[in-house]
């Protein structure tokens, strides 16, 4: 199991200019999040690119300790605009 603030943590290492992000545990086991992560990191990378940049920050956590993440990734101008 693991805590959603190490979730987020990790994910701010890793990848780099997040100006925001959330972690919710979808189901209260600690293993199926959802996050939104908006990064300068993301800019000019396919949407694919862009989870791949965040599963390599979370790293083993992926391949047992996380059983589901839903991800919504995005740059800076494109979160702006789903805010307006």
């Amino acid at each position: 199991m693991v805590e959603a603030e190490e979730v987020q943590n990790l994910i701010r290492q890793g990848v780099t200019g997040v100006s925001h992000i959330e972690v919710r545990d979808l189901t209260g086991t600690k293993d199926h999040y959802e996050a939104t992560v908006v990064a300068t990191a993301f800019e000019e990378l396919s949407r694919v690119r862009q989870h791949q940049l965040v599963y390599q920050a979370l790293g083993a956590l992926m391949a047992g300790p996380i059983h589901a993440l839903a991800l919504h990734t995005h740059t800076p101008a494109s979160w702006a605009e789903s805010q307006s």
